[in-house]
């Protein structure tokens, strides 16, 4: 027997007015949600937003402090500058004597030490200049330049009195190529190896420093004129020595022939 076929209904489209009951019914939950998220944690949020707003006053207070104070401290270096300029090292000392208290800036106090210990041996004060010189090498909140700087000035402070060992351990860690101090420390370290009798140690330092081109002309040629004395050659390019000194005309062989005789 043939089964009598059936069709599946359509589903009715919504009408215009159930749409619109649905929209409502929807704000309506949307509503209610919002109306119960308030409810249950509307103080944590605006308690957030007020520790926010706090907040971000107090970085701009304390921003324009700090800016404040940066200007204060450098307004009383530039003060003291002007007074060790004049030679009254005494009121420059006093100048910057505040900027030494922990709430100034490292770069303050680093700067105040330096002014006082270079005001301290203007006045023939060299303990007190050493002392200042020692604390900035020991302060770890200093630039490493700056405490470099100090270590190599208390060093050239004290050479005279100081032993050859010890002036090659304060600056064997700063008379390397490529530090700052190259020159100035392995200078002063080559002669403390020449006054231990190291003759060899401090030909091949005088040597090292005439032939870095990094270095000033004025301390390259000391140092070869010294590691000449001592046996070593610190000659990179003779011919441009020659003209760099004048000897050999920028002509070339002529003069390179004269100077020869």
């Amino acid at each position: 027997m043939a089964r009598i076929p059936t069709t599946t209904p359509a589903t009715p489209n919504p009408s215009a007015e159930d749409e619109v009951l649905i929209r409502e019914i929807d704000e309506a939950v949307r509503e209610d949600a919002v109306f119960d998220f308030m409810r249950n944690h509307g103080v944590k949020v605006l308690g957030g937003i007020a520790v926010l707003i706090a907040a971000m006053g107090g970085y701009m207070l304390w921003d324009n402090s700090r800016e404040s104070a940066l200007e204060t401290q450098s307004e009383t270096l530039i003060s003291a500058l002007d007074y060790a300029n004049q030679r009254d090292f005494k009121t420059a000392d006093e100048k910057v004597a505040p900027l030494l208290a922990d709430g100034n800036s490292a770069g303050a106090r680093t700067a105040a030490r330096f002014l006082q210990a270079g005001a301290a041996l203007e006045q023939g004060e060299p303990a007190k200049a050493t002392a200042l010189y020692k604390a900035i090498a020991a302060d770890n909140s200093a630039p490493t330049v700056l405490r470099d700087l100090a270590r190599l000035r208390d060093v050239s402070t004290n050479f005279d009195t100081m032993k050859p060992a010890d002036v090659i351990a304060q600056l064997e860690p700063l008379a390397k190529p490529g530090n700052a101090f190259f020159g100035s420390a392995g200078e002063l370290m080559a002669m403390a190896h020449l006054e231990a009798g190291n003759k060899a140690a401090a030909g091949k330092l005088f040597a090292d420093i005439a032939k870095n081109e990094d270095q000033p002309e004025t301390l390259r040629s000391r140092a070869r004129q010294m590691a000449g004395l001592l046996g070593v050659d610190a000659i990179v390019d003779v011919e441009k020595l020659l003209k760099d000194e004048g000897v050999v005309p920028s002509g070339g062989e002529g003069g390179a022939a004269a100077a020869a005789n």
